[in-house]
Formats: C-alpha cells, structure tokens, sequence
C-alpha cells in the first residue's frame, strides 16, 4: 500500500485505450450506444469520433485508487463528475491526492486527463487501509 498521508500523492495510472476498446466495452456493459462504436455515427453529430464510455474512465480512476490502497476490496465509496469525452488510442492519465484522514478511512481527490483535458474532476474515493 502507497504511503497515504495527508498531501501525498498516489501512484498516477497511464492507460492508452487501444482503438477495439470501445466495442469490447460496448459488450461488455451493454451500452450500444453508436457515439462509441460507430466512426461515421459520432462524426455526423458533432464528435471528433467515437468516444470512449465514461463508466469505462471512470473504473481506470477506481484502478488508480484501488492500485493506491493495496485493492479493490479498501474502496467504500467512489464519485466523480464527467468533465469531458475521451478518445480511442489517446493515453489517459490518472493522479490524485490525499485530502483527508480520519480513522482507517483516506479521502483521495482525482482527476483523469487525456491531452491535458480533464475528462473526469473531483473524483472523490474513500478507501479503507
């Protein structure tokens, strides 16, 4: 387990979804949504191109945290808000700090960042150590 004190910062995660993510996450999860899985469908509604899910960001800011407190079985509670879209085969970078202690339960701010966008801000995970 990271040294989680007040301030110290946890191990920053560095995924780059490969360009086959967003249909393998669209059967996974369910969410057929063609903004993520049709090219041509994203593009004539304004996107850049089909867009990651953001249930899918937001499990690598869960990773990150969860990597930070030794696994997934220390996370108690987990909220972010959506910020922006994030893109096939560009990397996305996860960091965070501590902010608050108190008994065995550690607050972690985070934020994932793709191309210097935020995509997900104040993240807030409550870990147990």
């Amino acid at each position: 387990m990271a040294d989680l004190d007040v301030g110290a910062q946890i191990p920053e995660l560095r995924v780059t979804p490969d360009r086959y993510l967003t249909a393998r996450y669209a059967g996974a999860s369910g969410d057929f949504n063609p903004i993520h899985i049709d090219e041509e469908f994203a593009r004539s509604v304004g996107l850049p191109g089909r867009i990651l899910h953001g249930l899918w960001t937001m499990a690598q800011v869960a990773r990150a945290q969860t990597d930070a407190a030794g696994g997934p079985e220390h996370l108690r509670r987990l909220s972010v808000q959506f910020r922006g879209m994030g893109l096939p085969e560009q990397e996305v970078l996860v960091t965070g700090s501590v902010r608050e202690l108190s008994g065995a339960t550690v607050v972690i701010d985070t934020v994932a960042e793709q191309g210097g966008n935020q995509i997900i801000r104040n993240a807030e995970a409550e870990i147990e150590r």
